[in-house]
C-alpha cells in the first residue's frame, strides 16, 4: 500500500492539523483517509502525526509493505535514518512511528514535491478549518459521503479479555470474574495497539479511559492506562447485561432450564431472562451513556472498555440499525471497534471486531 501524509500549522506553532491517505499500490485507489486538528502545534509535529495516522490506517487494513510519500524532507530523512532527531517533541513521535514501522515487513520513505502530495495537504487543511469552525466545501471524497460535518466524538470500543467464564462460553453478566493469564496477555496486546494509534496518543495529552465497573473490564482498562497514560474511570452504563438466573449457565443449559423463555429471548430484545434485564433495557442505559459522552466530551477520543452487549449497542446507535444487529454481530474477546459521532447528528463506524493485535 501507499501512504501519503502531511501536516500543517498556521503560525508554527499555531493551530495545526494533519491528513493522511492510504492507496492501493497497484490501482492508486483511495482505501481510507485520516485527518484531525491538533490544537496548537508546530508543522513538524503535525507532519509526524500525519505519518503515524497513515501507518496506523495501513496496519488496520492489513498491509504487509508500505511506501510512504511525504513532502516533508525532515520527516523522510529522519525516518530513513539519515538525519538525527534533535527535538524532544519530535523524538517521541519518531519513536511512535518506528514502532508502527516495525509491524510491517517493509516500509520505504520517499520525498515528493508538495504538488504531488495535494490530497494529504487538503485533508490537513480541512482539519484545521474544522478546528477553527470554518465549514468545509462540499466534496465527493469517499471518506465524506455521509456529509458529516465538525469534529467527531470518537469512541474506541474495547471488549475485555478472556475469563474462566468465557472459556466455557457461559453467560457472564454481573458476576465479577477476573481475567485469566491469557486474558491479561490479550489486554496487554490491545493496549499496545491503542498506544500506536494517533487518535489515542497525542503529544502532551492523556486519553480519557472509561470502563465498566466489573473487574474484567477494569483490568483490561488498566492495561490501556499503563500503556498510554491517563487514569481509568468507571461508568454504570457500561455494565454487561444482567442475565439473572441464567448467570453462569451455558447456552444449552439455559435453553434446557427455560425452553420457551430462552427461545423468545434469542429472538426478541424486549424479553428479559428470569430475574435479569432485557437487551432493550441495556440499550437504553447505553444510549444515555453515549449521550453523556456527546454532551460532556464532544470532539474528544474516549477509550471505552466494556462487554459484548454495551459495545454492540453503541455500534447499533452509530449504524442507526435495528435490534437484530445484537444477534447478527459477533465480537471477539479483546476486540477493538471504533464509532464516531458528529455534532451534526451523523455517525460512522470505522472499525468493528478488529483483532489483528492478537495475532
Amino acid at each position: 500500500m501507499i501512504v501519503e501524509a502531511d501536516g500543517g500549522s498556521r503560525g508554527n506553532p499555531g493551530p495545526a492539523g494533519y491528513g493522511a491517505v492510504v492507496r492501493d499500490a497497484d490501482s492508486g485507489a483511495v482505501l481510507t483517509e485520516r485527518q484531525a486538528g491538533l490544537g496548537v502545534a508546530t508543522n513538524n509535529v503535525a507532519e509526524y502525526t500525519g505519518l503515524i495516522a497513515g501507518l496506523a490506517a495501513a496496519a488496520e487494513l492489513g498491509a504487509s509493505t508500505v511506501d510512504v510519500r511525504m513532502d516533508s524532507k525532515l520527516v523522510v530523512e529522519q525516518m530513513s535514518g539519515r538525519w538525527k532527531v534533535k527535538h524532544d517533541a519530535l523524538r517521541a513521535l519518531a519513536e511512535q512511528a518506528r514502532g508502527l514501522v516495525a509491524r510491517f515487513e517493509r516500509v520505504g520513505f520517499e520525498w515528493i514535491p508538495r504538488a504531488e502530495n495535494s490530497h494529504a495537504d487538503r485533508l490537513a487543511n480541512e482539519a484545521m478549518d474544522t478546528q477553527a469552525g470554518i465549514a468545509p466545501a462540499p466534496t465527493s471524497s469517499p471518506a465524506r459521503w455521509t456529509g458529516a460535518r465538525g469534529k467527531p466524538t470518537r469512541l474506541l470500543l474495547l471488549r475485555h479479555g478472556q475469563t474462566e467464564m468465557s472459556i466455557d462460553r457461559r453467560y457472564s453478566g454481573r458476576g465479577d470474574v477476573v481475567l485469566t493469564e491469557h486474558g491479561r496477555q490479550q489486554a496487554a496486546a490491545a493496549a499496545k495497539r491503542l498506544a500506536g494509534m494517533p487518535e489515542v496518543v497525542k503529544a502532551g495529552e492523556a486519553v480519557r479511559i472509561i470502563a465498566s465497573p466489573l473487574m474484567r473490564a477494569k483490568q483490561t482498562a488498566q492495561a490501556v492506562a499503563d500503556a498510554v497514560g491517563g487514569r481509568v474511570e468507571t461508568h454504570q452504563g457500561l455494565l454487561e447485561t444482567d442475565f439473572g438466573e441464567w448467570e453462569g449457565l451455558t447456552f444449552a443449559e439455559a435453553a434446557e432450564r427455560d425452553p420457551e423463555l430462552h427461545g423468545s429471548w434469542i429472538r426478541d430484545t424486549t424479553v428479559a431472562p428470569p430475574g435479569g434485564e432485557s437487551f432493550e433495557s441495556v440499550h437504553r442505559r447505553v444510549t444515555a451513556f453515549r449521550d453523556e459522552m456527546l454532551e460532556h466530551h464532544a470532539g474528544e477520543t474516549v477509550v471505552v472498555v466494556s462487554h459484548v452487549t454495551p459495545i454492540k449497542s453503541i455500534l447499533r446507535l452509530a449504524l442507526d440499525a435495528g435490534p437484530s444487529l445484537l444477534f447478527r454481530l459477533h465480537l471477539d474477546l479483546a476486540s477493538l471497534s471504533l464509532a464516531e459521532f458528529y455534532p451534526d447528528g451523523n455517525a460512522s463506524v470505522r472499525l468493528a471486531n478488529d483483532t489483528c493485535h492478537l495475532t
